[in-house]
């Protein structure tokens, strides 16, 4: 079974296929200088982006991990992202607070999902 790696850098991948599996590496924003709602409205535009390239899409998602750098903005990371997945399925998901490596970072979205048949 072929693995494939994709924007690859020198210590990472942005989606790594393998077995009919994607992987997304950890999405930010590229404007941090925004509030939670907007950054996590980028996140997901690129994840968008990210799976279309892979052959998938967001009612192919499997899991998701949330990362945000304080649970208080949990409440509005959650209007966004269920706006989002309001007509499909709903991926199996863990919403955790950590430290980010830039303060500035407020949210940041790992996905697993499932090639399209």
């Amino acid at each position: 079974m072929s693995i494939t790696r994709t924007h690859s850098s020198e210590r990472a991948s942005k989606i790594v296929t393998h077995n009919g599996t994607i992987y997304l590496s950890g999405q930010v924003a590229n404007d941090v200088t925004v509030g939670i709602q907007e950054q996590t409205q980028d996140c997901i535009a690129k994840i968008n982006a990210l799976l279309a390239e892979a052959g998938s899409d967001k009612d192919h998602i499997l899991s998701a991990t949330v990362f945000l750098r304080d649970m208080k903005d949990f409440a509005m990371m959650n209007e966004i992202w269920n706006a989002w997945l309001a007509d499909c399925g709903k991926p199996a998901r863990a919403c955790v607070a950590a430290e980010m490596a830039r303060r500035e970072i407020l949210v940041e979205i790992c996905i697993v999902a499932a090639v399209k048949d």
